[in-house]
Order: structure tokens, then sequence, then C-alpha cells
């Protein structure tokens, strides 16, 4: 009786254990927390507006660049005489407040110098208006730009300078929201070319930004490919291809799905094709590591956060390509964001392993930190084989080699020929994104080719970013004009500047869009 009471009881507790050990393996996986940090946007940013008067309850910012105040400015009759006593000059960094009457707006004059008629220097003077008259709780006017053209550029630097990422901020304090209106008597002409270009620029830097300032549980490949794939959303003459991890193995991109293949999230290729003309399309290509541990080669704690921005170049094409389509831009172009997250895990690939890419070349993996080339190897050579480019650009946040040679101003350019690096060169004097050439060399070509067991290696060759450059090259065909921008120095900003907050620039979205309308090879 005993016995049987036992097993009884044996048999009623494996039945227990078993359905307890069972229960897991029906359950649905959860990526990361299953719980999302926030629902919240970010806080509301001052609109844009233009006008040919001054809105009567708007506070005004007059820009001069010497003492004549514009003409068409319904200003209070001592302003001549505040300018001549407190020695007010129009030179740049200048402010003088003209007292106002009891209750009145505010009005400032503001010294502008008289080399800033060039773009980039108007979009400069709206990033330090918005952002020193960030407290001011009324609306605010703009005058004084001498054109339409102007006028759109400094509205474009006031919508870029206001930017803000707080929708994770539980305390955040809600800013003034009263609209900025540029005024002007081509108030109309202006608010035409904002609204056509200007404003789309914006969007997609704006875009980029937001994508890279999100935290790696928040932005992975599959969310990165939705929250593009909605900004593109209904945009005519875009289409958008999407490979899934067993899409790209079909097709033996062992490169990308190899980096990837440590983590939950599965790598994905986001192509996105807009077609504003006809011909073959220039191919801009986009390194997207959502997050970079480093993998096994695992990279040290201190400043690893930064790494959730490792898919910055992913993020401009993503922007580039919202601005070129929303513009109606009459170009074609391709952008590809190669997107894996780059985790150590049991099924992580190993230094020592070799991988095959799409074309069948194979690479011997020295460090597996040296990733985001990997994930640009199968994009270049799909996009070639399939999209038939007549050109290529490739930007990646790639080196840190590029860090400590060029700091925070500029990123590093690489190029065959020298009409290719003038044409990216002339681009970044236009938009401001910098860039410095640096030098492609036969010795580090032939350092990436010696491998003993494979075609090429991807690291052990120079910590400098001319051999990352050079793993990318032997990639994309020789006659294919191509070039490669390693922005690893300026995806971040340390510091508040006109038009960037402390954060994410969204570097590379004015220079790609930039390069697609004006580079073609002679």
């Amino acid at each position: 009786m005993i016995s049987n009471r036992f097993s009884k009881l044996a048999l009623s507790l494996s039945a227990a254990a078993l359905a307890l050990t069972a229960a897991p393996a029906v359950a649905q996986p959860v990526i990361v927390s299953g719980v999302s940090p926030n629902i919240a946007e970010n806080t509301q940013e001052r609109p844009v507006r233009f006008a040919a008067r001054v809105p009567s309850d708007a506070a005004l910012v007059v820009l001069m660049n010497d003492t004549q105040v514009p003409s068409g400015l319904d200003l209070p009759a001592d302003t001549n005489a505040w300018i001549e006593a407190e020695d007010f000059t129009g030179k740049a960094g200048q402010t003088l407040d003209i007292p106002a009457g009891p209750g009145e707006p505010r009005i400032m004059l503001m010294g502008i110098s008289s080399d800033d008629s060039e773009p980039t220097g108007w979009r400069e003077i709206g990033g330090k208006i918005v952002q020193k008259l960030s407290s001011v709780n009324s609306p605010f006017a703009i005058a004084g730009a001498p054109d339409a053209a102007a006028m759109a550029d400094v509205a474009f630097g006031a919508t870029l300078g206001q930017y803000r990422f707080d929708r994770y901020d539980s305390d955040r304090i809600a800013k003034p929201t009263g609209a900025i209106t540029l005024v002007g008597a081509q108030a109309d002409a202006a608010d035409t070319l904002f609204s056509s270009r200007h404003v789309h620029l914006a969007e997609g830097v704006r875009m980029a930004r937001d994508l890279v300032n999100e935290p790696g549980n928040v932005i992975y490949p599959e969310s990165f490919v939705a929250r593009v794939q909605e900004a593109l959303r209904g945009i005519d003459n875009v289409s958008i291809e999407i490979l899934e991890p067993e899409d790209m193995r079909r097709l033996n991109m062992g490169a990308i799905v190899g980096v990837g293949q440590g983590s939950p999230r599965g790598s994905r290729m986001m192509v996105m094709t807009y077609k504003g003309a006809g011909g073959p399309p220039l191919a801009l290509m986009g390194k997207g590591i959502t997050f970079d541990t480093g993998g096994i080669s695992l990279k040290p704690n201190t400043g690893m956060w930064e790494m959730k921005g490792d898919m910055s170049g992913a993020a401009a094409v993503s922007g580039a390509i919202l601005s070129l389509a929303k513009s109606e831009a009459p170009v074609h172009v391709v952008a590809v964001a190669a997107l894996a997250e780059n985790m150590p895990s049991a099924n992580a690939q190993r230094p020592g392993d070799v991988i095959r890419t799409y074309s069948g070349k194979t690479i011997e993996i020295l460090s597996t930190d040296a990733e985001g080339r990997l994930v640009l190897s199968d994009a270049i050579e799909y996009t070639v084989d399939r999209k038939k480019p007549w050109g290529m650009i490739d930007i990646a946040t790639l080196t840190g080699g590029a860090v400590r040679a060029l700091g925070e101003e500029y990123a590093a350019l690489f190029a065959r020929e020298d009409g290719y690096a003038d044409a990216a060169l002339a681009a970044a004097e236009r938009t401001g994104e910098g860039l410095w050439r640096l030098p492609l060399h036969p010795a580090y070509r032939e350092a990436v080719r010696t491998s003993e067991i494979a075609d090429v290696r991807n690291s052990g060759i120079s910590p400098s970013a001319s051999s990352g450059a050079h793993f990318i090259e032997f990639f994309v065909p020789e006659d294919l004009p191509w070039i490669h921008i390693d922005m690893a120095p300026t995806d971040r900003s340390s510091k508040t500047r006109p038009l960037v907050p402390k954060g994410s620039r969204g570097f590379g979205v004015m220079l790609l869009d930039d390069l697609a309308r004006s580079w073609r090879p002679q």
C-alpha cells in the first residue's frame, strides 16, 4: 500500500513537472522586455511661416550687417538713437534690445557678418536665433534676410536648430510653441521654396536624428525597417524591397547574416528605390548596425552606449531618399540600408571564421568588431548585380581611425578619382557637412588581400580609416564611380551647434541629397 501510494505520488509529480517544462515550449518568444519604454512623442516645436508684415503679437529679430535698419519695419522712433548710443555696428554676434512700450513684444537687433551670404551662413543664423529665443513665450518674427532664398534658408536653420529628442524624459517641461515668421517682401516666393524643398530636407534630417537617438531596445533591424516604411508610405515613385534572413541565406549573403547571427533580432536589408528620372540609378549604401557590442571581439564598456548610433549610415541614406522623393527631385536613386545587430552569444560568429558573400567571395573574420564592412559587402554586391547603378556612394560609421584623424569636424572621404572627390567636397561646402579627403594607398589595398585561407581579411591590417575603405573597395567594380564616406567622426555632436543640438546630427542626409542632384561623372 505504501509503495502504491508513493508510485501514484511520483506519477503525479512527474506529470506536473512535464506540464511545467512543456509550458515554455509553446510560449511565444519575447524580444527585449516586451514593455515599451514610453509611448510619448517629442514635445511640440514651433511652426515656420512667411509673411510680408510682422504679426502684431510677435517678438521681432532684425538681421543687420551695418547700422542701417531694413526698410518697411515699424520700429520705435528712437531705434537709431539706441544704435548710436550702444555702438551697435551689425558685427556678427552683436545683439541689441530696443526698449518697447509696456506690454509690447520684444525687439532685438542681431548683427550678421558680411560673409553670411551663403546658404550655410543663413541657415546657421536661423539656428542661432531659435536657440537664443528658446525661452521666449510669444511667437517671434525674423526680418532682414535679403531675398527669398535667404529667407528660406533662415527658416530651414530654425527648423533644424530647434530639434529636440525628449520623448523619454518623464519630467520634461513643455517649451514655447509660438510660430516663427520670416518677414520680407518676397514672403510668397520664400514660402514656395521652403515648402517644395527645404521642409522635406529638414524632415529627412530629423528622421535620421530620431533613428540614431532612439535606444537599441527600440530600434533594431526589424523596427528600423518599419519606421522608415511608414515614413515613405504613399509617396509617388517609391518602392521598397525587404530581404529577410531567410531571403539572404538563400542568396548566400553570409556576411550580413553572419554579423547578425548572435542576436535574436535577425538581419534585414532594405532596398528603397525612388524613380524621379529614367536611366540607371545612383546607389546610396548605408551601414546599419543597430547596436554594436563588438560581438565575440567585445568592446570595452566605456562609451559602448554610443554604439546605438552605429546605424547612422543607414539612417542617412533613408533620410536622403525621403527628402529626394518628397521634393520630387528629378533623379533615380536606390538607397540600401544594410541592417544587423552585432551581439555576443553562443551562436555568434567567431574570429577565425570564414564567410561567403553574395558573389561567392570569401572573407576571413579576424575581428567580429570589424562588422560594418561585412554588411556593406553583401549590400554592395547585391545592388551592383540587381540594380545596375551608374555610381555608388557608401556611408558608414566605420573606423576609430577616422575619429582619431579628424575629430568631430569632418567625415573622412575616399575616392578613386579626383573628380569624384571634388564633387563630394563641393557638396560638403554647399551643405556645411564637412568632408576631408584621406588617401587610398596600394599598400593598404594589398594588405586587405593577405588572408592565408580566404580572399580577404576583415581586420588586422592597420588601425587607419584607409584599410576599411580598401576592404569596401574590394567589393566595388573597378569601373564603377565610387565615393566612400567614413562618418564615424561626425555621427554625434558632443555640444550644441546652431543646426545641431547635442546628440545625433543626422549627418549625411543633406550631403547625399545634394550629391544625388549634382554628381554626374564626366
